[in-house]
């Protein structure tokens, strides 16, 4: 192998023409230079594939002896190895980050999820520019960079239309080519897409069969054919993050109902039929216990018969949908092959980015935003049984019990967001590099941690990790890279040391030994006893002896518990974990939180075809009173369409018109509607259109009256009976002049919604400024920016 010409620890890598004979005359027979070459990284890098899950926790897959089939899974597997001691962070932006940069979540700003960023360093949701992520590392060094699916990294301040761009996949992020969403999750059959940073919209309709997670296959395979065919010397790197199977739990209907009768007996009975699989497949050592179902979490018999339909419903439908997903992994994985090129080609088939969820309450959810809101009362047993043949179609936002999320985590203690139990942060890793690798169907069982993976990749690429990366000196790597046991079964561990913390779940693992305390409930969203930090109790356990964490030794050794609660807290010190931030919902309002936002004050001006905006980036109407006004032209013909919407089928409010009247309708969780509609019809010309919402007061949550107005005089009334408190969507956005997404109101699909005639501007106005219902036009801009 020749040595390689290339610094590559300065990135970009410096272009030095070496001195040499010029001439005069390009003639001249002494005339030489030497042949323009594309940069490449050092001979025999391998090509990259990362395939990173969803909220699957370790027990789900039946790779990992769970109950939902994933037979490519089991296939890559039997040719590479399973790690059954890899971990994550316990949520998922924070899994993101410290895998795409190799270092501690904290460390790079992401203590928890975007959503909830404070100006702490370790919660910020920043990436110092010290710490530059893989993608760009590997694109510097020669080779061709991908992302598809979820991308949960970007500040909400940064995840509107304007950027800036500097922590988007295609922007910053390192990749040359971004396909997918921004945010926490996203409607599987109607998802808000991207291409690089254009809004896009799907390719079909859900009525013509489209999925998600086949169009994001279907892409990648594309993408890879194509690097393959145009760049064949150039390895590539591609990174397939689906949203499956985050909720919503969404699947064609025919996957799931594979799984019909399957889980009759329970999320306890299928818990002990995980348990014994494991065992049996040896993913799990044989001494192994079964850790005990905590009080928090109901036992199947004490569940309501009658609602017990509709909870195997909800684990048939996760079922599905995770085989589903494994099959489009599949894919990709088969297009590799099929092009010749699997055996160089380093494989991390990561099988969740933490835990399985329990977000989903108790008895599981119809649309998994009433409990984000606090509504969660709403969903009825009745209620959630009228569902049921609902239940993973475009039509619902659902989510499964707590109980499956518990038994979908077998053998271990709790779910995701408790990073203090394996539950919240052991996932099943398979990796597969066929020229790297030489043991098919090996077992690996050294402690790993998903900041490992990019050293991993930069050893078995040849590649020094960058001391300068675009001008900045940067910080080192924190992960270790796990190329020492791809042959080496029984090698000593090398990641011995390290800390985990969430919300306040937090622990500390070292040789062997975990010391940790569980702060909060994870389902616990609204109410429910938080205690001060100082009063949790530790638990200590022996991993040597103990896999699962089922032998609490806290009162055998005292000392060594304490002990290792020093550690943690140096460790925290060290990764900027301090201070414990044990807040949820108050994170959410960014005046509280210290975070950056785009809006300030009480007024938003708007224009016609803006759209894709996230909630963060419009001013909030929850828990006040609001009015929205629209200087329209009204076309001959009449108007129809939608003036301005927010959110949309799961929870939102819209105006619009039909019939040439118009409407407002606000939709809570897709449960209730209320619609106000105007008495008479909107003359063609320019006109004033506004809506004037008075919030009755005393809490959150509660209604008001409605009032519509043409040209300031009163056209119509009616009333809200109960709104949202928090958040409409976690993936639907505000658009103005049609509606993208699904739509708020029935009378509208979202792909035929474009307000006919002309929108000069929209003005949502929470402030007690009284305009006599008409805004001069002459104002309306300086009462916009003096309110900013």
């Amino acid at each position: 192998m020749s040595p390689d010409r290339h610094a590559r620890t300065m990135l970009p890598i410096p272009d030095i023409q070496p001195p040499g004979l010029t001439t005069y005359d390009a003639k001249d027979p002494a005339t030489s230079f030497p042949p323009i070459t594309p940069l490449l990284p050092p001979d025999g890098a391998p090509n990259v594939l990362i395939v990173l899950l969803d909220d699957v926790g370790f027990g789900a897959s039946s790779a990992f002896g769970g109950p939902c089939s994933t037979p490519n899974a089991e296939k890559l597997a039997a040719g590479g190895l399973k790690y059954n001691r890899f971990h994550t962070t316990a949520l998922c932006a924070p899994t993101r980050q410290a895998m795409l940069t190799g270092r501690n979540h904290h460390s790079v700003g992401m203590g928890s999820i975007t959503e909830t960023a404070t100006s702490a360093p370790g919660n910020s949701s920043l990436r110092p520019n010290t710490k530059a992520p893989l993608a760009m590392t590997l694109k510097l060094n020669g080779y061709s960079t991908a992302q598809f699916g979820k991308c949960h990294e970007v500040p909400v301040w940064q995840s509107s239309p304007m950027g800036p761009f500097d922590a988007w996949p295609s922007g910053g992020g390192g990749f040359e080519t971004f396909y997918g969403f921004i945010g926490g999750e996203n409607n599987q059959y109607e998802p808000a897409l991207y291409d690089g940073t254009t809004p896009v919209e799907p390719p079909t309709t859900p009525e013509e069969g489209y999925h998600l997670t086949e169009d994001l296959a279907d892409r990648a395979v594309s993408w890879i054919r194509t690097q393959k065919a145009l760049m064949p010397e150039k390895p590539f790197f591609v990174y397939f993050a689906p949203g499956a199977t985050h909720a919503p739990h969404h699947v064609p209907v025919e996957w799931a109902d594979k799984y019909k009768g399957q889980f009759a007996d329970g999320w306890d009975a299928q818990r002990e039929r995980t348990f014994a699989r494991q065992k049996e497949l040896g993913v799990i050592p044989p001494e192994t216990e079964l850790t005990a179902r905590h009080d928090a979490i109901p036992a199947w018999d004490d569940m309501p018969d009658e609602l017990k339909p509709v909870l195997e419903r909800e684990m048939e439908v996760y079922a599905g949908f995770l085989e589903h997903t494994d099959f489009h992994v599949g894919r990709v994985i088969d297009a590799i092959e099929d092009l010749g090129v699997l055996e160089n080609t380093l494989i991390y088939y990561i099988v969740g980015d933490n835990g399985a969820s329990a977000e989903g309450t108790l008895n599981g959810a119809f649309n998994e935003m009433a409990n984000f809101n606090g509504m969660g009362a709403l969903e009825t047993p009745e209620f959630l049984a009228s569902k049921i043949d609902e239940l993973g179609t475009p039509s619902s936002y659902n989510h499964y019990a707590v109980g499956w999320a518990w038994a979908m985590n077998a053998p271990f203690q709790w779910t995701k967001q408790v990073a203090s139990h394996w539950g919240g942060t052991r996932n099943g890793t398979i990796v597969h590099w066929p020229n790297g690798i030489q043991e098919k169907g090996g077992l690996r069982s050294q402690f790993t941690h998903c900041i490992d993976v990019a050293p991993t990749i930069l050893e078995a690429a040849g590649l020094p990790q960058p001391t300068v990366v675009n001008g900045v000196q940067q910080a080192p790597i924190e992960g270790t890279s796990m190329l020492y046991s791809f042959d080496r079964p029984h090698a000593e561990e090398q990641h011995d040391l390290q800390y985990f913390e969430m919300f306040g779940n937090r622990g500390v693992y070292f040789q062997g030994m975990s010391a940790v305390t569980k702060h909060r409930t994870p389902w616990e969203l609204v109410g429910g006893t938080v205690p001060p930090l100082d009063d949790d109790v530790w638990e200590l356990y022996d991993g040597t002896s103990d896999y699962s964490q089922a032998r609490n030794l806290a009162a055998e050794h005292p000392e060594k518990l304490r002990d290792l609660q020093r550690l943690w807290l140096i460790e925290a010190v060290k990764y900027n974990v301090l201070p414990i931030d044990d807040r949820t919902g108050e994170r959410l309002n960014p005046e509280l939180a210290g975070r950056p936002t785009l809006l300030h004050g009480s007024t938003q001006l708007l224009f016609g075809g803006m759209g894709r905006l996230s909630e963060s980036s419009v001013v909030s109407i929850k828990n006040k009173s609001f009015s929205v006004t629209a200087e329209v032209d009204v076309p001959e013909k009449g108007a129809e369409g939608v003036v301005i919407a927010q959110g949309g089928r799961f929870g939102g409010w819209s105006v619009f018109f039909t019939g040439g009247k118009v409407n407002f309708v606000y939709n809570v969780l897709g449960i209730h509607s209320f619609a106000t509609v105007a008495d008479a019809l909107l003359e063609p010309g320019k006109h004033q259109v506004r809506v004037e919402f008075a919030y009755d007061g005393g809490g959150l949550a509660k209604g008001g009256g409605v009032t519509l107005y043409y040209d300031g005089v009163s056209v119509g009334t009616g009333r809200v009976g109960v709104t949202q408190p928090m958040i409409f969507s976690a993936d639907e956005t505000t658009d103005v002049g049609y509606e993208s997404g699904t739509s708020v109101s029935p009378e509208y699909s979202a792909r035929t919604s474009r307000f006919t005639g002309r929108i000069h501007w929209v003005q949502i106005d929470t402030g007690d400024d009284d305009h006599d219902h008409l805004i001069d036009p002459d104002e309306r801009l300086r009462i916009a920016m003096a309110r900013q």
